[in-house]
């Protein structure tokens, strides 16, 4: 079992970066909040329940495809057992857990009887033996696996549930609207980290289970990266201290919300997911926090008003919201302003931090749109989008990103942009390049 330290829980602090300057008539106000988590700190007072040992309470369902594809190659299922094995290792001691196997239904593998066990020597052993008698043979129904996993982590007096879940398959065996119902069931309730193995899954679903449940998609082409790639999602899980936390925006009469996506480490947009938390006020989930730093972009639009003027757009914090409807202050704050001025060098110029954020949603953008244009032919349209991405990962430093991409495309000029698209592309390489699309990396402030 990994060794773990006992930090408390984190102090989180909100920083705003904006340009607050705008023209006359201006009325699109753009800021990035940075919200980090750090150790250190107590916020005690009920946040939430806490284990022995000064560790919050968590839930992991482990959710493993054993459909029959799984035995294509037979080294597939087994590397998914050894990875769900060594994921079992990593559990904290006392963290309540159990084991899914998913194929056209749900099975509980370990425990069993609608139950959970509880991390120790013990359980970790008979866990292991359990997964040894895995095999592999049906469907796929990705619903019904995480409502199996949301009624068992359900069962846990805990603050924290996590799910992990494992396919190599498209969801064949239910509707797309059984999939979606299933995840806005979930929705809230646990977060999920969701991972495709081999290259014969559809990466919306995978991405759009990490997106729904706010965790992380990935792919692992070769199965055998499988047991890395699962400790490293269990110590992250592990690492986890406080849960459903959300970003509160106040904003004064007379304003609108365009829209609040997070933007760091990986784009996703939180504006539809906006639940009303009072006069003029909205509660966008941000999942579950350690020691970690995210940032967020706000487009916040104000009522025009006369030069020299200043106002308050927007007022930033972080909250966990209770079952009676209350919501808990975790003691941090950011303020965005406008204030409106006739000196054009201000009024023009851009921030930093919203113009490396703006340029990294549109490469997100732009890289789908590329993929989905080659995958029906126009190959004109692709190598544009594509171009324009290669020019954006490569003014941004995203190094990560842009050789993903040149095992897509020949750059000519990274520049400008110029690029053409390779004949011959590893699916693998196509389907890592759609995955990690939304990846991002933070600017150099």
């Amino acid at each position: 079992m990994a060794n773990f330290a006992k930090p408390s829980v984190p102090r989180f602090s909100v920083d705003v970066y904006q340009n607050e300057y705008l023209p006359e008539g201006g009325r699109e106000v753009n800021a990035i909040a940075t919200v980090t988590a750090t150790g250190g700190g107590t916020l005690g007072g009920g946040l939430s329940a806490v284990a022995s040992g000064g560790r919050p309470s968590a839930a992991v369902a482990l959710m493993v495809d054993c459909s029959g594809s799984m035995d294509y190659p037979p080294t597939k299922m087994r590397n998914a057992r050894d990875a769900t094995a060594a994921a079992v290792d990593t559990l904290r001691d006392g963290t309540h857990f159990a084991v899914i196997g998913g194929t056209h239904v749900a099975t509980e593998v370990y425990p069993g009887g609608g139950r959970l066990a509880v991390a120790g020597p013990a359980t970790r052993e008979e866990a292991k033996q359990a997964l040894r008698r895995l095999t592999a043979g049906g469907g796929t129904a990705i619903g019904a696996w995480l409502r199996l996993a949301d009624r068992l982590l359900s069962s846990a007096d805990v603050t924290l549930r996590h799910g992990i879940l494992l396919t190599d398959g498209r969801n064949e065996h239910e509707s797309p609207q059984d999939l979606r119902a299933a995840l806005d069931a979930c929705a809230g309730r646990f977060t999920c980290d969701a991972r495709g193995v081999g290259t014969d899954w559809e990466v919306k679903e995978v991405t759009g289970i990490a997106s729904a449940l706010l965790g992380t998609a990935d792919i692992v082409a070769d199965p055998s990266g499988l047991s890395a790639d699962f400790t490293r999602m269990m110590e992250a899980a592990m690492g986890k201290e406080v849960a459903d936390v959300a970003l509160r925006v106040w904003t004064p009469v007379g304003t609108a919300i365009r829209f609040v996506k997070q933007v760091a480490p990986a784009v996703e947009d939180l504006t539809a997911r906006r639940t009303e938390a009072g006069p003029r006020a909205g509660d966008y989930p941000t999942g579950s926090w350690g020691d970690e730093s995210r940032d967020y972009h706000l487009c916040v639009e104000v009522p025009p008003a006369g030069l020299g003027r200043e106002m308050l757009a927007a007022r930033v914090s972080l909250v966990v919201p209770q079952a009676d409807g209350t919501a808990q202050d975790l003691g941090a704050q950011g303020l965005v302003r406008a204030v409106w001025t006739d000196d054009m060098t201000a009024s023009t110029a851009i921030s930093p931090q919203v113009a490396h954020y703006t340029g990294q949603a549109e490469l997100a953008q732009v890289i789908k749109q590329g993929l989905d244009l080659r995958k029906v032919g126009d190959f004109d349209g692709a190598t544009a989008k594509l171009g324009r991405a290669v020019q954006l990962a490569s003014a941004s430093g995203n190094a990560d990103t842009a050789k993903l991409l040149s095992k897509v495309v020949d750059v000519v000029d990274a520049a400008t942009g110029t690029v053409r698209l390779k004949t011959r592309v590893a699916e693998a390489d196509e389907m890592t390049l759609e995955t990690r699309s939304t990846k991002t990396v933070r600017v150099k402030k």
